[in-house]
């Protein structure tokens, strides 16, 4: 044999036992998923209400600072919807003593930027800096927030940029679904008002900003969160001398809504359009409820997760979407449950029949432990890197206080989903996700899909 023939040879038989060796190892199972701890943090409340939080966190030189306001777009009226935007938008536009530009100027040098976002129980201040400068960026970031200059000569082009993204968004289908299902599930509420009209922008005066800013915005409302690395004393002292001074301002608004329980359809019609975008959901148990970390896993394994059961079936198997996904929605004491998925057009009706499948299915036959398992681990996973970073664990405290979960709510909850059984998943998926009380949106061509749906306008044909 020659010796270029020996080496090939060898190779072989080296590359057959490694082959051989990877078969018959198998990788170590997981460990028990470990509970999370919040690491000690330090509260205090101001004499006008304003409440701190400081958690320190992390070994990198930095400070995330936000100021959590319990208001937004809940604290519109029918006529008004965006004017929270449009008044975040204008708060971003400089203080009665630092212009725009310096304000952004100042937090660049500290290592940042002041990020305003509007939501609908709450508006975000927020930056992030080297820890050095967290003092320093507690004084501009009080500035915006208590003292916006709301200048004018800047409303115009706010109102043009609102425009714009009205336009756009009308556009979009999956945003056209959420303006229906939203409707549909909140009747005179503001929860249900998505867009506004382009009437309703062009009206919008700064009167109206100030009026909007001027009600809603002060002490009682607002939560100052701070994480990172930091001197701590140095730190109270800045949040405390920033915000002493600002009004105390009204309690958080109370709005709390009451959802249709009533089975609903509504089809908008998108003429030749090659997909359809579906929207299923109901109400459901909203944070605090026992039932709400049995109804996380329920829909972890129901459709929220990449190997949930509609995934595996309308994806994997049938090839009828690309990316369907469930999700719970909370607000202030109010929550719901929705799937969404955009299908190919000449399928709508059989992924309909297929989700409505999966649902049924989940509440007649509880999932295997297998199964459970793969979930827990995967939500035990997820719990974890959402509270890996300092912005991750502000989102996480500010959710827990606006909820009023209590202090053990984010130290146990690990323990809470590995705890909820096979029995109590099907328990909630029967008790909640009720056919007779679905809304179903089907965003799509009319001409194409009406007859394929049809079967799913009443209660009867999905039983």
């Amino acid at each position: 044999m020659r010796k270029r023939d020996v080496c090939i040879y060898l190779a072989i038989l080296l590359l057959s036992a490694l082959g051989s060796v990877a078969q018959k190892q198998t990788p170590p199972a997981g460990g028990p998923p470990k509970p999370f701890t919040v690491p000690a943090p330090t509260s205090f409340t101001l004499p006008n209400g304003l409440r701190v939080t400081m958690v320190p966190y992390g070994v990198v030189p930095k400070v995330t600072v936000a100021a959590v306001v319990r208001a937004g777009n809940l604290n519109e009226a029918a006529d008004q919807v965006w004017l929270a935007d449009i008044t975040g938008d204008m708060i971003k536009e400089g203080t009665r003593t630092r212009s725009a530009e310096e304000v952004a100027q100042q937090v660049a040098g500290m290592g940042g930027v002041i990020d305003v976002n509007v939501g609908p129980d709450q508006t975000r201040f927020t930056a992030d800096v080297l820890s050095e400068f967290g003092p320093k960026l507690v004084a501009v970031l009080a500035d915006v927030v208590q003292n916006p200059l709301l200048p004018s000569s800047e409303l115009p082009r706010l109102k043009q940029d609102a425009l714009r993204k009205l336009a756009i968004d009308k556009t979009q289908p999956q945003q056209i679904a959420t303006e229906e299902f939203r409707r549909t599930l909140y009747p005179n509420h503001p929860y249900g008002r998505i867009f506004p009209t382009e009437d309703m922008i062009n009206k919008y005066s700064v009167s109206d900003v100030q009026k909007f800013y001027g009600d809603n915005f002060g002490a009682a409302r607002t939560h100052v969160y701070v994480v990172g690395r930091f001197d701590a004393g140095a730190m109270k002292q800045a949040v405390t001398s920033a915000f002493s001074s600002w009004k105390k301002g009204p309690d958080p608004l109370i709005d709390i809504p009451k959802p249709s329980m009533q089975r609903s359809f509504s089809l908008v019609d998108r003429p030749g359009a090659a997909q359809t975008t579906l929207y299923i959901g109901l109400p459901i148990a909203y944070p605090g409820n026992p039932d709400y970390i049995p109804l996380i896993v329920m829909n972890s394994l129901l459709g929220g997760s990449f190997g949930s059961r509609i995934t595996s079936n309308i994806r994997e198997q049938k090839g009828y979407t690309y990316s369907p996904f469930s999700q719970l929605s909370p607000r202030y004491h109010d929550a719901y449950w929705l799937q969404v998925a955009d299908v190919t057009t000449n399928v709508t009706g059989p992924s309909l029949k297929e989700i409505f499948y999966e649902i049924q299915r989940l509440q007649k036959e509880p999932p295997t432990e297998a199964e459970m398992k793969g979930i827990k681990n995967y939500l035990s996973g997820v719990f974890i890197i959402q509270n890996s970073s300092r912005q991750g664990i502000i989102n996480q405290l500010s959710f827990v206080d606006l909820h009023g979960l209590g202090d053990d709510y984010l130290r146990t909850y690990v323990q809470r989903v590995n705890a909820v059984t096979p029995q109590q998943v099907s328990a909630v998926a029967t008790k909640y996700i009720k056919p007779d009380e679905i809304t179903v949106v089907a965003v799509g061509d009319k001409q194409k899909i009406a007859e394929q749906v049809a079967p799913y306008q009443n209660v009867s044909k999905t039983e």
